[in-house]
């Protein structure tokens, strides 16, 4: 169904409760800061949530809302992705914090406010929008500072350069020319040692291509390495991990058909028949027969939380595995999907021989056995050796009121109650529970300033608190991790957010 004089979101679970569209752009000083807010801390923590400016023009995104009114009356986790980019600044500086948020001006933001109405249809599906559009993107994905330029992006397309000050929309970002693909990934890797910014494009030639375009950016600005793989499948690839020598695609069996497409359905499709794939090519100098393409039973590849590359050679991968679709909201060809509540991603590690004549992916290590997610690493050992894991995790033994909390959640995904520190030396967990009407959004470690420890540092994060209905930022002290060395509140409410990243002041005094 689709109309274009509705003057209200739907009442359905994405657009309800802590859900509900914030579309706020503004700004706020000197937010309240309850606790220690440590005076050695000065930068800015970038973050961007799907928040749509419109209300949808097409209501049954996705088509499986209709199969969740059958299997799961009570799932608060439909398709949520479909927002306009809206992000967030938090600058703290001298024990202070200020809040800005902007939308970004992608070509679909304008021009629906000009329209005073939604233009753009399906989840990624070009073929239900009402206009034509050169760059369909919502940049709402992540949001990362490279080279004085604040990028925010969504896998789908190019991305879109901010400025880091102000949030102001600069316009559509190609590095001077040089973007080889129609795409740009959502998870570009960083390496700390040689300024480069590493990265990827799949369905690079557009929708439902198999082709994967991948690149490296120097700190100065200049584009090498480019190479084109074709992918076994043409499936989504959200996130990768790169060493100093290697770099690896984890393939998410979820399938792109153009001609289901075209007839207004999904752009993804779960595979139960589809391995799990891992391309590994080298990360310098590749080419496209240099690629292999490693296997292992079907499961969903969540996020990635590090690789490096070990004293024998072999390449460690760290990441979440789930044996079930997690993206169940897009489900299999014949409208299967699992039962939200049993779905668990666990934070796992396989270790691979890039020289070896085997296909097959070796067994998996779990590293971590509770449901967790948003895994981060202190960004200083990114493609080195790591001993410090910081992610989200569901402990539902931890005390959290979901009596309370559940008329009031919203659709969204996923839902994680507390932060968790793990420590790969010693295999022991420190968790951080931030209280029983609370859950929380993804981490980001900021460095103590002078130490180059790994994991010297604080963990920060936003919260959802569901008693008061706004939004706050906790820091923790990883010298005590248990509790918080400080809660700033922010007088509004955000939405479930997806990615964000830490940028230290000195970073950006030139850009």
């Amino acid at each position: 169904m689709s109309s274009n004089n509705i003057q209200h979101f739907p009442e359905k679970p994405q657009f309800s409760g802590f859900m509900k569209p914030c579309r706020f752009e503004g700004e706020a000083q000197n937010l309240e800061v309850y606790g220690d807010l440590p005076q050695d801390i000065d930068g800015a923590f970038f973050r961007v949530m799907p928040d749509p400016q419109a209300f949808p023009f097409v209501e049954d995104d996705p088509v499986c809302d209709t199969y969740f009114v059958k299997m799961c009356p009570n799932s608060h986790h439909q398709q949520w992705f479909n927002g306009d980019g809206n992000v967030s600044a938090f600058r703290i500086k001298d024990g202070r914090v200020s809040w800005q948020q902007r939308f970004v001006r992608t070509e679909k933001f304008v021009r629906e406010r000009e329209a005073k109405r939604a233009l753009v249809g399906k989840y990624r599906n070009r073929f239900t929008d009402a206009v034509r559009l050169k760059i369909r993107s919502t940049a709402n994905t992540n949001v990362v500072f490279f080279n004085g330029q604040l990028l925010a992006l969504k896998e789908d397309s190019p991305p879109y350069a901010m400025d880091p000050h102000t949030l102001d929309t600069k316009g559509l970002y190609d590095f001077e020319g040089q973007l080889p693909s129609v795409t740009f990934t959502a998870h570009p890797k960083f390496d700390p040692k040689t300024g480069e910014m590493v990265c990827f494009g799949y369905e690079a030639k557009g929708d439902g291509t198999p082709d994967i375009c991948y690149y490296q950016v120097g700190p100065d600005g200049k584009f090498s390495d480019i190479c084109w793989l074709v992918a076994p499948v043409c499936a989504m690839i959200h996130d990768f991990a790169v060493t100093e020598n290697w770099v690896l695609f984890p393939l998410i069996p979820q399938l792109c058909d153009i001609e289901r497409m075209r007839a207004g359905g999904e752009h993804w499709q779960w595979s139960p028949e589809t391995p799990l794939y891992v391309g590994i090519i080298p990360r310098r100098n590749p080419k496209p027969g240099d690629v292999r393409w490693l296997q292992w039973d079907n499961s969903f590849p969540g996020h990635t939380l590090n690789a490096y590359e070990d004293e024998n050679g072999h390449v460690v991968l760290d990441l979440g595995l789930s044996r079930q679709n997690v993206f169940f909201w897009w489900p299999d060809g014949k409208g299967f999907a699992p039962e939200p509540s049993t779905i668990a991603s666990q934070l796992s590690r396989f270790i691979i021989d890039p020289h070896s004549d085997t296909d097959r992916l070796p067994e998996p290590e779990i590293l971590h056995s509770g449901n967790s997610e948003f895994y981060r690493v202190d960004d200083r050992l990114s493609t080195q050796k790591h001993q410090h894991c910081f992610f989200d995790l569901m402990d539902p033994s931890l005390g959290t009121d979901f009596q309370a909390i559940e008329p009031r959640l919203g659709g969204g995904y996923p839902l994680y109650n507390a932060l968790a520190h793990l420590d790969l030396r010693t295999g022991e967990t420190e968790v951080y529970f931030p209280g029983r009407n609370h859950l929380v959004q993804e981490p980001v470690f900021i460095p103590r300033a002078g130490s180059d420890t790994e994991g010297d540092g604080y963990l920060l994060a936003l919260i959802n608190n569901y008693d008061s209905m706004s939004s706050e930022l906790h820091l923790l002290d990883l010298r005590d991790f248990k509790k918080a060395r400080s809660i700033i509140k922010l007088p509004v409410r955000l939405r479930q957010g997806l990615h964000g990243n830490w940028v230290d002041s000195g970073d950006m005094l030139d850009s």
